[in-house]
């Protein structure tokens, strides 16, 4: 790769572990973007947020480790397998990365559920767009609807290797269906059928139990001191 630029953001309290500070790493915005860069940049643990690519960069943490799953080696568990045959009534469609209000009054309802006290559960639709969009980057808002009702979107890049999951939001009235799960069962199998390597899922974090529905996709690698390395579940691989 070559040489670039990172800009150090405010250290701000940490949304996954308590009493932390948490810090990021981001990308010079300057730097003009395109997909053989930003594939490079995910295989060194950055993710994207908007038009900004970032990873963590804590002064005295590094517990938020990058985790990807090698697509082809993966093997659905009785709990997935479950998933997929209570979700075959769903249509699934990848649409175009654009504003849709349909989809945006999802993603408010998702958050007044899941993060109804943070700061995004107020996010108007520049904020919504400016969070999952991207100018340079190939993405797809993918929809699960059960008849003509939308009950989920997965925000999703093209890498040059693989898909990565940036996102998901869906109907909290249909929790039951596990829609987070299953969207990252259509991106494996996306993945595979495009002939990708990997599926990135973003940051690891081994003391978060909002982070361990990840641990039930295997095999999994985190890049742990600038190398990918596999883990098993159980194991302590944190800091």
């Amino acid at each position: 790769m070559k040489q670039i630029s990172l800009f150090h953001g405010v250290e701000h309290s940490c949304s996954y572990l308590p009493d932390l500070m948490s810090r990021s790493a981001y990308v010079d915005p300057r730097l003009p973007l395109d997909l053989p860069t930003y594939s490079n940049l995910a295989e060194q643990g950055f993710r994207r947020s908007g038009d900004l690519v970032y990873r963590p960069n804590c002064r005295h943490c590094a517990a938020c480790l990058p985790i990807r799953l090698p697509v082809i080696q993966f093997s659905p568990n009785r709990s997935q397998l479950r998933n997929l045959r209570n979700n075959a009534d769903l249509v699934v469609t990848p649409k175009p990365a654009a504003y849709d209000e349909e989809h945006y009054q999802l993603f408010l309802r998702y958050l007044a559920f899941r993060h109804g006290d943070g700061d995004m559960a107020s996010s108007s639709p520049d904020d919504y767009i400016g969070f999952l969009g991207s100018d340079w980057s190939d993405t797809w808002f993918v929809e699960f609807r059960l008849h003509e009702q939308l009950l989920s979107v997965a925000v999703v890049d093209r890498l040059e290797f693989g898909l990565s999951a940036v996102y998901t939001f869906f109907d909290p009235a249909y929790g039951e269906r596990g829609l987070g799960t299953l969207a990252v069962l259509w991106q494996i199998e996306k993945a595979i059928g495009l002939g990708l390597d990997w599926l990135y899922l973003g940051f690891w974090i081994e003391a978060c139990r909002k982070m361990n529905y990840k641990a039930n996709f295997r095999p999994l690698q985190a890049l742990i001191e600038g190398e990918w390395r596999s883990f098993e579940k159980g194991e302590k691989i944190g800091m």
